[in-house]
């Protein structure tokens, strides 16, 4: 054979491999709604980015039919590019090669991307779409995904991981995603699930779908194991880009400064009437968030999941700042179960890469009820104490209203090594309420009033008087300034400038023990 022989035959090969299950199977993936693996990269990487690695891997696999059925690449495409400039290392599953099935080879595919990922400092993002663990392989596919598994556990905290939901994962499947950074989902086309519906309704009688158990609402709204939901593939990879934007490449190196142009001295008279006269009355956080960012520019996660805390990235001066925020409209914004559970995961996130925190507070304090004592809201509570006090990142908190009892201090009080704590005017700081607090300090005299009602009313304005407001906390030095709210982006900002070369060291051991 010539040389031009041997060139030609790797140019069929080559184009077998790019060709995956067949023209057939790939237009069985369209009319699903759904782009094929090589699309999908095409999608998220930088045009003409992409350089493709182990493209002629092939199972090893010989039971149950498997000698006829392979096929180069064995189901998952993987690699390296670029996405705005920025190396990334992918793997996207092919569900028209053996239904994206997880073998040996095919994780030893995955495993090596990440590897590459892990010497270089670089993101990887995996795209799943696949059958789950390839039944015929055995021992071999689950050996791949305990190898899948143990590698995001390694790279957590030393590089971003994304996980793409873009079909169905299920199984074992599910657990990698849910190691790694950010989980996306995509409406009608995504599920994920431990069981499918059809064990479920055999082993419990419950009737359920596919998109009922696991799709990209249930997850993204009750479970929230998926941090994006999004409505096609299209806008899913937008986000991830947008996502991308902000984040470093990895924990040794600081997110991209990026000048929108936006001034940081710039006041927002708004921001001095935005809190109602009424205590009780709610306002919405987001208001204040997108007043303070540069150009309004703010990206929620897990937007709709735990709906009365706010978690997401923006920038203040061009610099990546996390944001959480208590969202008054939602439960008054108390913190419970699945609110400190998504608070203190973002927290972690945002201080293993070098990302500040930026918090505004106004919460009422801990969700009564039985319910969430006995889901634990000790336990769960106790996880965002944990996460404020770890983190070693600037942290700078605004107190916009309400900060009572202990949710006052896991809202990124001084207590837990706030660097900055600002307050406006309309802050109330206090170990409760007054309405509480006057039922509990004059209860004696509220029952012997002539007129306990009027009385009750006096008693409590008093408390509100002496203690819900930020002077007696800024007279021992717990709150650093009382500043009007106008100024709060300016105040923000010149924070950020004077912590940049923040350095702060934990006694040396191996690792905490987190309440999970």
């Amino acid at each position: 054979m010539t040389t031009r022989d041997k060139i030609d035959d790797l140019r069929r090969r080559r184009e077998r491999v790019l060709q995956g299950g067949g023209e057939a199977r790939i237009e069985k993936q369209h009319q699903a709604g759904k782009h094929t693996a090589r699309e999908r990269l095409g999608l998220l990487l930088d045009e003409g980015s992409f350089v493709e690695i182990d493209a002629f891997v092939e199972t090893r696999g010989t039971d149950f039919g498997m000698q006829e059925k392979k096929i180069a690449g064995d189901g998952v495409v993987t690699g390296y590019g670029t996405v705005d400039g920025r190396l990334v290392f992918v793997s996207s599953q092919d569900f028209t090669v053996i239904g994206g099935s997880l073998g040996e080879m095919h994780a030893k595919k995955i495993t090596k991307a990440m590897d590459m990922a892990m010497k270089m400092g670089a993101p990887f993002i995996s795209i799943n779409d696949s059958g789950g663990a390839r039944i015929e392989e055995g021992i071999d596919a689950l050996g791949g995904f305990g190898e899948i598994f143990r590698r995001n556990t390694l790279a957590s905290g030393v590089i971003p991981q994304i996980s793409v939901i873009m079909g169905p994962c299920a199984g074992g499947a599910v657990y990698s995603p849910a190691i790694t950074d950010f989980v996306f989902m995509v409406e009608k086309t995504s599920h994920m699930f431990i069981t499918g519906p059809s064990v479920i309704k055999a082993v419990t009688g419950e009737d359920v779908t596919f998109e009922a158990l696991g799709g990209a609402g249930a997850h993204s709204t009750v479970s929230g194991v998926a941090h994006f939901a999004s409505p096609d593939e299209e806008a899913c990879f937008n986000k991830i880009k947008k996502l991308l934007s902000f984040l470093p490449d990895n924990n040794l190196s600081d997110p991209e400064i990026i000048l929108s142009g936006d001034d940081v001295n710039r006041m927002d008279e708004e921001l001095n009437g935005i809190i109602p006269d009424d205590p009780n009355k709610p306002y919405d956080m987001l208001s204040i968030i997108t007043s303070v960012v540069d150009n309004g520019d703010f990206l929620q996660v897990h937007e709709g999941f735990a709906r009365n805390i706010i978690v997401g990235f923006g920038r203040i001066g061009g610099r990546t700042v996390g944001i959480v925020a208590n969202q008054p409209r939602i439960l008054a914004g108390v913190l419970d179960v699945d609110a400190s559970d998504k608070a203190a995961r973002f927290v972690r996130f945002c201080d293993a890469f070098n990302i500040p925190l930026v918090t505004f507070t106004d919460v009422p304090g801990y969700l009564p009820g039985v319910q969430q004592e006995h889901s634990g809201i000790i336990r769960h509570g106790a996880k965002l104490l944990y996460a404020i006090s770890e983190a070693t990142v600037p942290k700078i908190n605004v107190i916009i209203r309400k900060a009572y009892g202990g949710a006052y201090i896991a809202m990124n009080s001084k207590h837990l090594g706030a660097d900055m704590v600002l307050a406006w005017p309309t802050a109330e700081i206090a170990v409760m309420g007054p309405d509480g607090a006057a039922n509990i300090i004059f209860k004696r005299e509220i029952a012997n009033a002539e007129d306990p009602i009027s009385f009750r009313k006096e008693k409590i304005q008093e408390y509100r008087d002496k203690f819900s407001n930020p002077y007696i906390a800024a007279a021992r030095g717990y709150v650093d300034d009382v500043i009007e709210p106008a100024e709060t982006r300016q105040r923000i900002a010149g924070a950020l400038d004077m912590l940049s070369g923040k350095r702060e060291t934990r006694p040396p051991k191996k690792h905490g023990n987190i309440p999970v």
